[in-house]
């Protein structure tokens, strides 16, 4: 099941990012901002668990970042994390966005949700607010990609 996390999810979530963020694979998160950002998230609930997430963080107008896309091992591979993107694809739909990116050392999970490759200097300077946090910063080595969406008729 995928639902919009709640303030009771947030350590778990904490645990889940930064798990992945010890291995080098995402930026960890402080549980403030957890806390802070928590309507960003989506979690993917197995068994009355959390053992998936994903952010979706809104940058500009019609820009947004599907962000943070964890599942948690022994989870993996049932389709929570496409499942998690999708959520945040409608709901970013629904409140207008145009354009979605994703920094990712595993492009090849976005490429088959229908997200392209791009240079990184190609989005804005907005996105990189959070990248000075990075330990990486300014050596970034993640892979950019973007989603445009076609815009309804009405």
């Amino acid at each position: 099941m995928i639902r919009k996390a709640k303030l009771s999810d947030a350590k778990t979530i904490q645990a889940l990012i930064n798990a992945f963020a010890a291995r080098g694979l995402m930026l960890a998160r402080p549980l403030s901002e957890i806390y802070e950002n928590i309507r960003d998230y989506f979690v993917g609930v197995e068994r009355g668990r959390v053992v998936a997430v994903a952010g979706l963080h809104f940058d500009w107008d019609d820009l947004a970042e599907v962000k943070s896309v964890a599942v948690q091992e022994g989870h993996q591979r049932r389709g929570l994390g496409r499942q998690l993107v999708a959520a945040c694809l409608r709901e970013g739909r629904a409140l207008g966005v145009m354009r979605f990116f994703a920094l990712t050392y595993v492009p090849d999970f976005f490429k088959r949700l229908g997200f392209r490759r791009i240079d990184r200097k190609l989005l804005p300077h907005k996105v990189w607010s959070e990248c000075v946090k990075c330990p990486k910063f300014p050596d970034c080595d993640e892979t950019a990609l973007v989603l445009d969406v076609k815009k309804r008729a009405k």
